[in-house]
């Protein structure tokens, strides 16, 4: 998180690393938005601090907490002191900062490896905890491919975010993003779940594409920079997702357009939690690959449609050597029903390379399975 500022000439907060995408490929497959880096014409900045997507639809909403059910006081009341402001200084000077939540009463935090990626390379960090006390934290491990993290301050009596799930959200469910937008602790905003299933490209320092996040939450709740890190939560706030990315609209100049346009993401707290707990026990988190990129089947074109499409296989990766192809429709990974990116990461989060997945699976209408040795 280096080096850039903005419109106005300012650092912004969380040092948004920025990509451009061609508005088009908004509508097309993760596997794609990388040909689109650096289109001309109309498009779209995603930040890092704030990042972009695919398409994917859900069923519509239905929570028996609606929108004037969803009392933004009552959860800032509850949510807002398992938030904190984190701060990062470089031996330059150079600073940033980014959100995060006490996921335990030890002290660790949740939140987005962009935000305390310069603490890997000698940055202190500090944590500004609702009530106003300020100490230093420590990494405690970080997961750029995912872009999640987790640091440790002084535990003080804090309160823990409470934890929800994400494998139950709907298109139009009410929720609350809470964070430090623009340095601005304690900032509370509410809206919608505006889309889930969607795609994320990862751009790593220099803005070339290094990985892509699968089954991203879309939110027109407003975030900024500086939300990163920081918790989406339900209206019984809950945490069901990690405030990642937006997308803005660039100016005439073509310099990025800044601030929220109602296009946010989050990563689905089913995975964070996933990744945290490993990073909590081992200190790190690598997964073993299974080689493929996946992309959910829209459910609602058959009452019983399920499954993940397999969009693009590595080519002598662990799916190719087990004979999956693309086209191929994966039904359960070990036994368990496969509906998104999430059900691949929890399948491979205690596993590593030369591990075996049991992988079912449909091509052309027939059903077959394979037994995947994870790389």
């Amino acid at each position: 998180m280096t080096g850039t500022s903005d419109p106005q000439g300012r650092r912004p907060p969380a040092s948004p690393r920025r990509f451009e995408i061609s508005s088009t490929a908004l509508a097309v497959m993760a596997g794609l938005l990388i040909l689109s880096l650096m289109a001309s014409g109309t498009a779209l900045w995603m930040v890092l601090s704030n990042r972009s997507t695919a398409a994917s639809t859900s069923p519509a909403a239905t929570s028996a907490t609606d929108a004037a059910e969803c009392n933004a006081v009552t959860i800032a009341d509850t949510v807002l002191p398992s938030v904190v402001t984190i701060h990062l200084t470089s031996s330059s000077g150079q600073s940033s900062n980014g959100t995060g939540s006490f996921i335990d009463e030890k002290g660790n935090i949740l939140t987005n490896d962009h935000v305390i990626a310069a603490a890997a390379n000698g940055a202190t960090m500090t944590v500004l905890r609702s009530d106003g006390v300020q100490s230093p934290a420590q990494l405690v491990g970080r997961v750029p491919r995912l872009d999640l993290a987790v640091i440790r301050t002084d535990p003080d009596k804090d309160t823990v975010v409470g934890t929800g799930t994400s494998s139950t959200l709907n298109v139009g469910q009410s929720v609350v993003a809470l964070g430090a937008p623009l340095g601005l602790s304690g900032s509370v905003t509410r809206d919608i779940i505006s889309a889930l299933g969607r795609q994320m490209p990862l751009p790593d320092a220099s803005g070339e594409l290094s990985a892509y996040l699968s089954d991203v939450i879309q939110t027109d709740a407003a975030i900024n920079p500086g939300n990163s890190g920081g918790p989406l939560v339900d209206c019984d706030g809950r945490l069901i997702g990690v405030d990642t990315a937006i997308a803005t609209v660039p100016t005439a100049e073509g310099a990025s357009g800044g601030g929220s346009v109602g296009l946010g993401f989050a990563i689905p707290v089913d995975t964070a939690m996933a990744v945290a707990k490993e990073v909590l026990r081992t200190g790190s988190f690598t997964p073993g690959s299974l080689g493929i990129s996946v992309v959910p089947l829209d459910e609602s074109s058959a009452a019983s449609a399920h499954g993940l499409y397999v969009n693009a296989v590595t080519a002598n990766g662990a799916a190719a050597r087990a004979g999956l192809k693309v086209g191929d429709v994966i039904t359960e990974f070990d036994g368990q029903k496969a509906r998104s990116f999430e059900d691949l990461v929890i399948a491979t989060v205690r596993k590593r390379a030369g591990d075996a997945i049991k992988v079912s699976y449909t091509r052309n209408g027939q059903s077959s399975t394979a037994t995947v040795r994870l790389t």
